[in-house]
């Protein structure tokens, strides 16, 4: 089973089983559908509702109608079946690390994937043992995801 990481539950919402759960993960929209199925402390279970409150993934789980039925879930952490996403396009940040990156003659690999600020992600790249940051946008990175290799365009001052 491929697992990709979700977030965490951090409590509970009113006396109907609703679930908060704080998520940085990139597609929500794909993740919390209802009918997914999601793995919490080693069982599977089904979602029956999903909306977004403030930061937070707002849950309810089938078969869970209740504060009192969903509390043992408190403080676990949140998966999901990579195929149950169903990504057409979008690539994982797991997954970037084991692509190739190519600029002109040079080949490099991706060594971290990180934040700078909630909305700019920055790709830390390792060539001819130089590190580069860059931009994830696509002005400076394009992904071929069939031949797992990203092409960076880099503009003067972006080599370390």
């Amino acid at each position: 089973m491929n697992k990709v990481y979700l977030g965490f539950i951090t409590s509970t919402h009113g006396i109907k089983g609703e679930i908060k759960i704080k998520s940085s993960f990139e597609y929500k929209d794909k993740a919390f559908k209802p009918g997914n199925k999601i793995y919490i402390n080693n069982s599977f279970y089904t979602i029956k509702t999903y909306r977004r409150h403030k930061d937070f993934e707002m849950v309810t789980l089938e078969g869970f109608n209740n504060i009192n039925d969903v509390l043992f879930l408190l403080k676990s952490k949140v998966y999901i079946e990579k195929e149950e996403l169903k990504l057409d396009s979008e690539v994982l940040d797991d997954e970037l690390l084991e692509y190739k990156v190519s600029y002109g003659d040079k080949v490099g690999f991706v060594k971290e994937v990180f934040f700078a600020s909630p909305t700019n992600k920055i790709i830390r790249v390792v060539m001819d043992a130089e590190e580069v940051l860059v931009p994830y946008n696509d002005l400076f990175v394009r992904i071929d995801k069939n031949n797992k290799i990203i092409y960076i365009n880099l503009i003067d001052g972006m080599i370390l």
